[in-house]
């Protein structure tokens, strides 16, 4: 257990931890409200789609500039002003419910509010796990991180299912707006080190250039982040048409959404822990290809389900495995990165994680109107075991090209030369 939970006993990661488990359980509650307040009020697969399109295309567009920013501030100061404004869209959706005069457009507005301020805040929360933890310990704080992020996501749903049934989904937005308090607070406890970012008279736009080339030149890092795109494409958007299976498919309402939901989130919190034993990146190559592979043959399968014991088994196995592949693609990624290109690297990752999803989410919305949700999902099922094939048949080339990698920054900082690296230093001139 103490290995397990080993990168708690670095204070800072403490606070973070127990901050954002709070903060977590209570965005996952307005996420299970605000899902079930749009198809109350359109009974739309299309709404849903649009909603989560709205929530996550800011990410997509946006987060290459804010792995920039990342790169270049403080990032302590900005997650605590991204936490901040997140605030906001929690307190106009209770607002507005509590009065009776939510609409898709509000929610649509809000979505697309939180989801640019989750493009700077994501790489920012992925590059500071380094800030607050040592380098031997990152694995497991990335595993933890997920752990906290997925027990939110088991946690979270279930009492947004209780609580629509009873009082309605307004107090779930007032209650993720209080859980704000407790990031923020853990956020300003901490004691941190002076950090060197980057020069700041460099222009942004040199420094999203340095940081595109470097993605695109290291192959291990170009390949993980490919194949995120793919997952997030294909796979991601069959937790925006979870309404429709709970209400037209097993007809148990919100509270069955609620337990769909929930089944998926402890098999994602069931990977995560397991992830997180692990002391070593060794092996999560084939981890990741095995993982995509059962992916995708789950989604077959829970799109051809109609049992709700079945169904609730099938997710379980896909929230583990989709939890084990995107995990274990962050480890690597933040196991082979360049510090000073860490917040561009992770703004790569949450366009590709994150970002995808709303295209994802939007066609999946368009699809399941012609061919219904079952299929869509199965389609989605279908691409992850394409990619999976695909990126096992590469593996041998990719393991042979990031152990290098993994060798050099595995070093102390100062003994980290940059003309060891295959480019050149983030500011070289071309």
């Amino acid at each position: 257990m103490a290995s397990l939970f080993r990168a708690l006993r670095h204070r800072n990661f403490q606070l973070f931890f127990g901050g954002q488990l709070i903060s977590l359980i209570g965005t996952w509650m307005q996420n299970i409200a605000q899902a079930w307040l749009v198809y109350r009020l359109s009974h739309s697969a299309w709404q849903l789609g649009l909603i989560g399109f709205a929530g996550q295309i800011p990410i997509f567009l946006f987060a290459p500039i804010a792995g920039v920013v990342a790169d270049r501030v403080n990032r302590r100061h900005l997650i605590i002003a991204t936490q901040s404004l997140s605030i906001l869209p929690a307190v106009v959706l209770a607002v507005a419910t509590f009065s009776g005069h939510a609409s898709v457009a509000l929610i649509f507005a809000m979505a697309l509010f939180l989801g640019t301020v989750n493009a700077f805040d994501i790489p920012g929360r992925q590059s500071f796990l380094i800030e607050m933890v040592t380098r031997e310990d990152l694995m497991n704080a990335i595993a933890l991180n997920s752990s906290m992020f997925n027990g939110a996501r088991l946690v979270g749903p279930a009492i947004a299912g209780l609580l629509v049934a009873w009082v309605g989904e307004a107090w779930c937005f007032s209650l993720n707006a209080v859980s704000y308090l407790a990031v923020i607070a853990g956020l300003w406890a901490m004691r941190m080190p002076t950090q060197q970012r980057d020069d700041k008279r460099t222009s942004m736009v040199r420094h999203f250039r340095d940081g595109f080339r470097y993605v695109r030149e290291v192959g291990p890092i170009s390949a993980l982040l490919l194949l995120l795109g793919v997952v997030s494409l294909t796979t991601m958007p069959y937790t925006v048409l979870m309404p429709i299976f709970a209400d037209q498919i097993f007809h148990s309402g919100v509270r069955g959404m609620g337990t769909l939901m929930g089944f998926s989130g402890a098999g994602a919190l069931t990977g995560a822990l397991l992830l997180a034993a692990k002391r070593t990146v060794r092996g999560l190559g084939r981890v990741i290809a095995i993982s995509s592979l059962g992916v995708g043959s789950g989604l077959i399968g829970f799109g051809f389900s109609h049992r709700f014991s079945l169904s609730l088994a099938l997710l379980f196995a896909v929230g583990l495995l989709t939890m084990v592949e995107t995990a274990a693609c962050n480890t690597l990624l933040q196991t082979m990165v360049s510090d000073a290109f860490r917040g561009r690297v992770m703004s790569f990752y949450s366009m590709m994680f994150m970002g995808m999803a709303p295209i994802g989410s939007l066609g999946a919305g368009w699809i399941s109107h012609y061919i219904g949700a079952p299929h869509t999902v199965a389609l989605g099922g279908v691409f992850s075991l394409v990619a999976g094939v695909v990126f096992a048949l590469r593996l041998p080339q990719l393991r042979a090209a990031a152990r290098p990698l993994i060798d050099h920054f595995a070093l102390p900082v100062e003994m980290q030369a940059v003309e060891a690296l295959p480019l050149p230093a983030p500011n070289a001139e071309n």
